[in-house]
């Protein structure tokens, strides 16, 4: 008689547990590239998980992977196109070739701001126009870095010429090759790696937005600051096609609320506030600079420029052109 009814009782307490079993959480595994504790971390990707989860009561449980934990910088987009993370936040540029239309948006003079370059990366998407190159995942939201300058260690770059013979890190293959042109050695590195780079003298200067200057804790390895905009880095947020496809329609919702525009210039506002704290925290520090106004029309800056958007143009094919047309079409339309 005892044991009938401890098997009752065991019988009981799985068809209890079993409703529960059936209500367990999603798990979303976010890899991104920014340190953790960062602003960008805590700001975007830490606030994005915790909506997220609010959202959906608990139903979606997201884990965010900091600082190439998860996956390298160069392969943080193919991470999430195969699963190893569900979700990965990267620059474009990281991936040489591939998205040859986004970085569009790179190009000088088409963005003045991180509200700015991501309101047009945004729309472009939103309109169709890059879709071919994202084919084989699911895009959350695209949004930008702000301006690009250059920063030295040990000298300020007054003129182009001035970039002969140093090793500058590079964002992009579109200002590596300008910096080519101009007798640099222009370096290719994740952002992560670049203060030990730095520290190390394996490089002279670098060019980076302000925002970078100050997460990857940059101007404390420069002291000279020519603010010239050479480009804006295109970013991405995006999930592995599979994996959004697999959830229950009610959370595929959630998850297209957190997507889109509306995040795009939440993220550009972590970015603007960032860009004024590092730009600050140079100025806070006594170090020197040089703004160059209205660059494209500069006598010495602006055909270094130009000859940029020409080269990226001619290489990038027919499609580029109408597309660089758009871009700046829609920075008359996108605030700064």
């Amino acid at each position: 008689m005892k044991r009938t009814t401890t098997l009752g009782l065991a019988i009981g307490l799985a068809l209890t547990t079993t409703p529960a079993l059936s209500q367990a959480s999603e798990v979303l595994r976010v890899a991104h590239v920014w340190p953790g504790g960062s602003m960008i971390d805590k700001e975007l990707f830490q606030a994005w998980a915790n909506s997220v989860e609010e959202a959906s009561n608990g139903e979606l449980e997201v884990q965010v992977f900091p600082g190439q934990t998860l996956a390298k910088s160069d392969q943080t987009y193919q991470s999430a196109v195969e699963g190893i993370a569900d979700i990965g936040s990267t620059a474009q540029g990281y991936n040489s070739g591939r998205f040859p239309l986004t970085q569009v948006i790179e190009l000088p003079g088409i963005s003045h701001s991180s509200k700015q370059g991501s309101c047009i990366l945004q729309s472009l998407y939103d309109q169709g126009t890059l879709d071919k190159e994202y084919e084989d995942s699911h895009v959350l939201f695209m949004f930008t870095t702000g301006p690009g300058y250059l920063h030295t260690k040990q000298k300020l770059i007054e003129n182009p010429e001035d970039m002969a013979g140093m090793r500058m890190r590079r964002p992009t293959s579109v200002v590596g090759d300008m910096m080519t042109r101009l007798g640099a050695q222009a370096v290719g590195m994740p952002a992560p790696d670049v203060f030990t780079s730095m520290q190390r003298g394996v490089l002279d200067g670098l060019s980076f937005n302000w925002e970078a200057m100050k997460t990857f804790r940059l101007n404390e390895q420069t002291r000279y600051h020519t603010e010239v905009p050479l480009y804006d880095l295109s970013l991405v947020a995006t999930m592995n096609q599979e994996r959004y496809e697999e959830l229950p329609e009610h959370l595929k919702k959630i998850i297209d609320e957190h997507s889109g525009m509306e995040w795009s210039m939440k993220a550009a506002a972590v970015y603007d506030k960032l860009i004024e704290q590092g730009r600050q925290e140079a100025v806070d520090a006594g170090h020197e600079f040089l703004a160059v106004e209205a660059p494209l029309e500069d006598p010495q800056w602006g055909p270094v420029l130009r000859t940029t958007i020409d080269s990226y143009l001619q290489e990038a094919g027919k499609e580029a052109q109408p597309i660089y047309a758009e871009a700046m079409q829609l920075s008359q339309e996108c605030p700064i």
